[in-house]
């Protein structure tokens, strides 16, 4: 299949002298130089259930055809699509070999439904029409400036769910980054094997906007205490008014920051969308902010969802992620539109929010102002994949500990580009981690405004020597090729999930 054959060349086969391997200090040979406390965070809870299951494989579902779905690429075939949604209450959707014409929002709003073409060289789903003419949705920048919302949100597929957090107990101690037990006001709300999910909320000063910066997180006076932490784990044990959690805190725990202990259930899981293309109008792309919502697929307030094997033509952007623990692979983006004067097709190739969302396996063979981007998420992995010319987009509102490993930045002439809104916080925030990047031309380290000291960058393409500070700026020149592990997350949830099975 293209997916498997896209992998194939995405995982390549780097052959070296062993003799000549290097492990950073961070990580050591196989993890055991890290613990829970180092600057390089746990990424091994990205994605579909964690990593800790494959994506699954339904059985043969229902076709659209069965609801009168033509797919001769001049019938509009929507209400068909509209109709096989609404009477599936679960299973796969199947949609045979053919052009589909869409005119209208699909919405998937239930668990285990999926949506599955026969491949993205036979099944084709064309959208004429942009979202902001079929369900309009005008905006403005933080600069005021009018222009659709669907410029950075909204897809023709929408994966839409919510998640019920209603108050368990709250944290009544501190805690600090690293940890995994703390103390709780009502212990009997909480059980071993629940999911829940640890919730701060900013005070009007920014401390917690600060906090996740390492203190050092330039202008933020429009956060205007807005900022929130959330991370999902499960509880592990209960005793002594202490709960113990299967993963460590990505920051500190303070009493201002009202600390909570919520339930975590989801109301759209393991459902997705999977092995077909999507195509948009070859129109020029006329710049920044003038997108109108050729957008693909959205998963909103969704977990343990997925998108993979697809392929998206001529779009003002690529899937726009957000909720936590889903999984995008095998994305292959093309344009044939007549680029903005900036020589881009479109805006955002991939927006993640979020937490511990996982992309992968992906190959933007056009040009987005914002390649991939990020903004107020945590957790979030970003790896085996490879652009003309990368551009790892930091877009300001605090997002930490997110991980980039094992790319191909293709030219490498704007990898640390990034947008944002003013006095939102530097770019990336705390522990930003850089891992076997490679490219035509030396990478720099990025500029001060890009983020604080405490991002890490281990293996890059560079001319620039190796700068270790334990408490500052860490930057590891170690040549790509030699890196080992070359690609962080797998290297982590491989020693976790060893760990688990040792127990």
């Amino acid at each position: 299949m293209l997916f498997t054959r896209c992998l194939m060349v995405l995982l390549g086969l780097v052959v070296f002298d062993l003799s000549a391997a290097e492990n950073s200090v961070l990580w050591g040979r196989a993890g055991e130089a890290w613990t829970p406390q180092s600057r390089l965070p746990d990424f091994s809870f990205a994605g579909y259930h964690c990593g800790e299951q494959p994506l699954p494989d339904l059985p043969p579902g229902v076709s659209v055809k069965r609801f009168g779905a033509i797919g001769d690429g001049v019938t509009d075939d929507s209400q068909s699509f509209i109709d096989a949604l609404a009477q599936v209450k679960t299973g796969a959707i199947e949609i045979p070999p053919g052009r589909y014409r869409i005119t209208r929002i699909l919405e998937i709003t239930r668990c285990g439904v999926v949506l599955r073409g026969a491949g993205p060289d036979k099944t084709v789903l064309f959208f004429p029409i942009p979202l902001n003419e079929i369900k309009p949705n005008w905006g403005a920048t933080t600069t005021g400036q009018r222009t659709s919302n669907y410029s950075w949100s909204g897809g023709f597929i929408s994966l839409r769910g919510g998640f019920s957090t209603a108050l368990l107990t709250s944290i009544t101690g501190a805690a600090l980054r690293g940890d995994t037990v703390f103390p709780v006001a009502d212990p009997a709300k909480l059980k071993p094997g629940q999911r829940v999910e640890i919730a701060l909320s900013d005070s009007a000063d920014n401390s917690l906007a600060r906090h996740l910066y390492s203190n050092d997180a330039g202008p933020v006076e429009n956060l205007r205490g807005s900022t929130r932490v959330s991370l999902v784990a499960r509880v592990v044990a209960v005793a002594g008014g202490r709960v113990r959690l299967d993963r460590p805190l990505r920051c500190d725990v303070r009493p201002e920051w009202k600390p909570q202990v919520r339930r975590f259930e989801p109301t759209v899981t393991e459902s997705g969308v999977e092995h077909l293309t999507f195509e948009f109008p070859n129109t020029p792309y006329r710049g920044h902010f003038t997108e109108l919502g050729f957008n693909p697929v959205a998963l909103s307030s969704v977990a343990d969802c997925w998108v993979r094997d697809i392929r998206i033509v001529n779009a003002d952007s690529g899937p726009m992620v957000s909720g936590c623990f889903n999984t995008i692979a095998g994305v292959v983006y093309e344009s044939q539109r007549a680029p903005d004067r900036a020589n881009c097709t479109g805006h955002h190739g991939i927006y993640l929010g979020g937490g511990d969302n996982y992309f992968t396996g992906f190959d933007i063979r056009a040009r987005f102002i914002h390649d991939v981007s990020v903004s107020h998420c945590a957790g979030c992995v970003v790896a085996r994949g490879k652009a003309v010319d990368l551009c790892l987009d930091h877009h300001c509102r605090t997002p930490y500990e997110n991980l980039f490993t094992d790319l191909d930045a293709g030219v490498g002439t704007r990898l640390w580009a990034s947008g944002g809104g003013a006095a939102l916080g530097k770019h990336c925030a705390a522990r930003g981690t850089f891992w076997n990047l490679r490219a035509a031309r030396p990478l720099a380290y990025p500029p001060p405004s890009f983020g604080p000291p405490t991002m890490n960058l281990v293996g890059l393409t560079t001319a620039q020597p190796s700068e270790t500070q334990p408490g500052g700026k860490w930057f590891e020149a170690i040549p790509p090729a030699q890196l080992v592990p070359a690609n962080l997350h797998a290297a982590q949830l491989e020693r976790r999930l060893k760990g688990r099975t040792a127990k």
